[in-house]
């Protein structure tokens, strides 16, 4: 797969202008622990210690696989990067077309909330807030897409994918896009496993990287209408194994939502 991007590495360091400045360059950025805490403006410690959350997901019960290795939660916010204001919006039920997600798409998906303690969190609010002025300052009009007016339309994903089955699958969807603006991917805690490898494609063109998450609390930013994406499964490296992370997606013009009848 050819490497033609010019910043295919983790930002070791990086400020929120820096990052958007990559993801207009080149349509994705990596970043580091320590840049995803520099841009959060949160000690890398609080962080870290969001990551009891991921001790208590639900199963996903809606895996057209038959598979038992997904553990999710979910949540909804709106953003606000005029006035800076972030609110948690009521519990909703999540929602994509087959047309980016011919798996699971089409289907209302109702998931347990997020963790009271997670959701109240100043660290994972600042994470979301801060995330979002990147976006903001790499949006750009899309074919496919709302215009972008200052408001962000955020869902936030914890995932558990374990292997207690042998193998756990991060995207049994395959390389897609999400359907919205932007997508961060946080790897928060990887023990026990092989594979796990993420293939970030142009949407439009030959060109293509992979790399391993594998610091915990790295993260990689996506510009969803430029790039796909996708990782590999993961198999046991002795006992029993996981990968967390935590997904975030920015939309502009609101939630995806199911068609009006």
């Amino acid at each position: 797969m050819s490497v033609t991007f010019p910043h295919p590495d983790a930002l070791q360091r990086a400020d929120s202008q820096r990052a958007a400045s990559c993801l207009r360059e080149q349509g994705f950025v990596r970043l580091s622990a320590a840049a995803l805490a520099e841009i959060a403006g949160t000690p890398s410690e609080a962080l870290q210690a969001l990551g009891a959350s991921w001790r208590e997901l639900p199963a996903d019960e809606h895996l057209k696989d038959g598979g038992r290795y997904r553990r999710r939660r979910h949540g909804s916010l709106v953003q606000d990067t005029r006035t800076g204001r972030l609110e948690t919006v009521p519990h909703r039920p999540h929602w994509q077309p087959t047309t980016y997600n011919a798996l699971h798409g089409g289907m209302l998906r109702h998931f347990a909330p997020l963790d009271a303690a997670m959701a109240a969190s100043p660290a994972f609010l600042a994470l979301v807030a801060r995330l979002g002025e990147v976006f903001a300052a790499a949006a750009h009009d899309t074919p496919t897409e709302p215009a972008f007016d200052g408001r962000w339309f955020i869902e936030a994903h914890p995932f558990r994918i374990d292997t207690t089955g042998g193998v756990g699958r991060p995207t049994p969807e395959g390389a897609h896009r999400d359907g919205v603006n932007f997508v961060a991917v946080v790897l928060v805690d990887r023990q026990g496993v092989r594979g796990g490898e993420t293939r970030v494609f142009e949407a439009e063109g030959p060109h293509g990287v992979r790399f391993t998450l594998d610091e915990p609390w790295s993260a990689l930013l996506l510009d969803d209408p430029r790039v796909i994406h996708e990782s590999t499964p993961i198999q046991p490296d002795g006992d029993r194994g996981w990968r967390d992370t935590l997904v975030l997606t920015y939309r502009a013009g609101g939630f995806q939502d199911p068609p009006s009848a």
